[in-house]
């Protein structure tokens, strides 16, 4: 009898850090990682930004390349409990001034934004 207590007790010990065991009413937290960064920031952006000026509006980038300073990277990805991934990407591109030059990703400036040309 002893024996099959102590054989109990190690089994559960040793099932529950296994996460094939899906325990009922346990709370999953949504991992988030990266920079926040949505339309109405990027709106904010014109052309001809200084890199202080991006910074103040999208945040510190999440990849700064030493060997290319002229490209900032800004990632954000989402797990949600259920385990559906959201990720996100925006390239900023600055000019040989230190400029905002141009932008890639997931989000563009909408059409309002833009400046209209002279």
């Amino acid at each position: 009898m002893r024996i099959v207590l102590i054989c109990l007790i190690s089994f559960t010990l040793l099932a529950s850090g296994c996460s094939w065991i899906k325990f009922p009413g346990v709370h999953k937290v949504a991992i988030q990682q990266g920079n926040i960064v949505d339309q109405e920031m990027i709106d904010k952006l014109l052309p001809g930004m200084t890199k202080s000026q991006v910074r103040f509006v999208l945040g510190t980038p999440l990849v700064a390349d030493t060997f290319n300073q002229a490209r900032w990277d800004y990632f954000y990805s989402r797990k949600a409990p259920s385990g559906k991934e959201t990720q996100e990407q925006v390239t900023i591109f600055f000019d040989e001034d230190d400029k905002l030059e141009r932008m890639t990703g997931d989000y563009l400036p909408s059409t309002a934004a833009e400046p209209e040309p002279k």
